[in-house]
């Protein structure tokens, strides 16, 4: 994968930690977060009867570019749980993304539904930046955490209160997931070398994870029928982006993923950026 968008990826983010000194109050802000109770349990929420959806807040993408030049995460997440979402993930990635970290704290302060912290997670200062700032789980990637230092982060996540979204790609060997410990493993369907998604290899790939687990379909669901297809196949939750932000009305199309507003379109689309 030398060269790939998510080498780039990596690399910026690892310049960006760097080139910015970790802020020496993290750690205690990290801390008194978790001493201020319980988080809400990522997995409780996607392990609940009837399919789950994580609905993501996300300006952008380097396949799709600007997908809602008038994001407001706060408000955007309001009415995904309005629609019946379980969980909310929040992209925070800047430059490939242009997520804001602060976005963490305005969406925990919107919704009563766990937080997801969706970003590229290679260092414990990420894992304090999101319990301090709220989140309740972060995302693990892992093709971007060899050897041992999955469940190197998954442990550290606990220490902090956090739960951990561990993500494979189709593709891969879901091997290092399953022995990281996470209790939740999401399989993204996007092939990194075209970024066309494969459902089949969702379906394909779920089938080799535990029961015990709580299984995560990923990019490429676009309707109720998707769902339909990958819970069959052993899926318990889905986490959906692009289609829901790009929608005129994101709230209405989560309830048309859920089936509980049956006359809403796919199609629907927001204006374009700048009009």
């Amino acid at each position: 994968m030398a060269g790939s968008v998510l080498d780039r990826i990596v690399d910026s983010v690892r310049a960006r930690l760097a080139a910015e000194p970790e802020p020496p109050e993290l750690a205690g802000r990290a801390a008194a977060a978790r001493e201020r109770g319980p988080r809400r349990s990522l997995r409780a929420a996607l392990a609940a009867p009837g399919p789950s959806i994580i609905a993501e807040c996300k300006k952008a993408s380097p396949s799709a570019g600007l997908l809602r030049a008038d994001l407001d995460p706060a408000a955007l997440a309001a009415s995904y749980q309005m629609a019946g979402a379980a969980a909310i993930s929040v992209v925070t990635e800047p430059d490939f993304f242009a997520g804001r970290l602060e976005w963490l704290a305005a969406v925990r302060g919107a919704v009563d539904l766990p937080v997801l912290r969706k970003d590229f997670i290679v260092d414990e200062r990420q894992l304090r930046e999101a319990a301090a700032l709220g989140a309740d789980a972060v995302l693990l990637i892992q093709r971007i955490l060899p050897g041992a230092r999955l469940a190197e982060l998954v442990e550290a996540a606990g220490r902090l209160g956090l739960e951990t979204l561990v993500e494979v790609f189709v593709g891969e060997d879901p091997g290092p997931a399953i022995a990281s410990g996470a209790g939740i493993i999401g399989v993204n369907a996007r092939d990194l070398a075209s970024f066309t998604t494969r459902l089949d290899l969702v379906e394909e790939t779920v089938r080799r994870l535990p029961d015990d687990r709580v299984r995560v379909a990923e990019s490429g669901i676009t309707g109720p029928e998707d769902i339909a297809r990958l819970q069959a196949a052993g899926c318990d939750a889905f986490l959906i982006g692009e289609h829901l932000v790009r929608a005129g009305d994101p709230g209405r199309a989560l309830r048309r993923l859920l089936r509980t507003d049956a006359g809403s379109s796919p199609t629907d689309r927001p204006p374009a950026a700048g009009s």
